[in-house]
């Protein structure tokens, strides 16, 4: 039985809701990684105490769960016949590149001109995504809404960063968060195509965490062997938090980029990042300077933005073509 319009729209704003959310979980945990990486520092270790931490917990949770220990059997199987090819697989390490990023490049270029460079790569390659398909995930078409959308989230990023841009920083860097945030719309696209193959999204969430823990285990040492060993780790528990947060926000993405696709799924994340960000800057604020009238206005137009792509989603998409 086809959902009727009022189900439909109801499904559309629980999606909303939800990708707005787990973008303001993302804003806290960049927050706790970024004070655990300043006590420790070392960003590389403190990115992998958080997918290390959240891949503790999924390891405690899915030989528990039914539904996850199914999806792991039919991931075996489904790599083994290679009917699902291994590289859908590595969406752990896109995200595991990009907070190796944060620590490489977001000081040097400034969290402004990182973010915007982040935004913007990956609204285009989520677009891009939707447009083409991949695995189980439908085409959606490229429209003037979509487009509109996508600029204003863009533009909206910009504008909420202009009192801390800079632009004097080692330019060249700015590839890297500019792959970072190509690799992050990859990410959600195959990590949600797992989910489909396995009907698990604690499959799809505990693959991304072991891929993505193991690749900066690698980094962790490699760093460790050239910069030293000695550590003094904070006693606060509330700066081990970032991984269970990260464990929410990839089974929420695995579980709604099916429904809605990358794009929006992105662009209602990013608003949930800027609202996120804004209400820590008001009740937890890190200096005395308040906050700045271009980020409330930068949170409005990513709003704006999504309520745009909310129309433009209202079209059904196009299924995937059979070869």
């Amino acid at each position: 039985m086809l959902p009727t319009k009022s189900q439909s729209r109801r499904r559309a704003l629980a999606g909303i809701v939800a990708a707005v959310l787990a973008g303001g979980l993302v804003a806290t945990q960049s927050r706790v990684n970024g004070e655990l990486a300043v006590e420790l520092h070392d960003s590389t270790l403190a990115a992998l105490i958080s997918f290390g931490s959240g891949l503790v917990i999924l390891a405690a949770i899915v030989p528990f769960v039914p539904s996850a220990r199914r999806g792991l059997r039919s991931l075996r199987t489904e790599v083994g016949s290679k009917r699902l090819p291994w590289w859908y697989l590595t969406g752990g390490a896109f995200g595991a590149f990009f907070v190796l990023t944060q620590g490489l490049a977001a000081t040097a270029l400034g969290v402004a001109l990182f973010t915007v460079a982040v935004v913007a790569s990956q609204t285009i390659s989520s677009a891009v995504i939707d447009r083409v398909g991949i695995g189980s995930l439908q085409k959606r078409p490229v429209t003037a809404l979509r487009v509109a959308a996508s600029a204003l989230a863009v533009g909206a990023v910009i504008f909420s960063g202009l009192a801390d841009l800079r632009l004097d920083g080692p330019f060249l860097l700015v590839f890297l968060p500019l792959a970072a945030g190509f690799g992050i719309g990859w990410q959600q696209a195959i990590n949600g195509h797992v989910r489909h193959v396995t009907r698990s999204p604690l499959t799809a969430t505990f693959v991304n965490f072991v891929v993505g823990t193991s690749v900066l285990a690698v980094a962790a040492v490699a760093y460790g062997f050239a910069g030293g060993w000695q550590h003094e780790f904070p006693t606060d528990p509330t700066l081990y938090i970032g991984g269970a947060i990260g464990v929410v926000f990839i089974a929420v993405a695995a579980v709604l980029v099916p429904i809605t696709g990358v794009l929006f799924f992105a662009l209602a994340s990013i608003s949930g990042q800027l609202i996120g960000a804004l209400a820590l800057e008001i009740f937890l604020p890190t200096d005395s300077e308040g906050v700045a009238p271009t980020t409330v206005i930068g949170v409005v137009l990513t709003l704006i933005a999504v309520a745009i792509a909310s129309l433009a989603s209202q079209r059904p998409p196009k299924k995937l073509s059979k070869n």
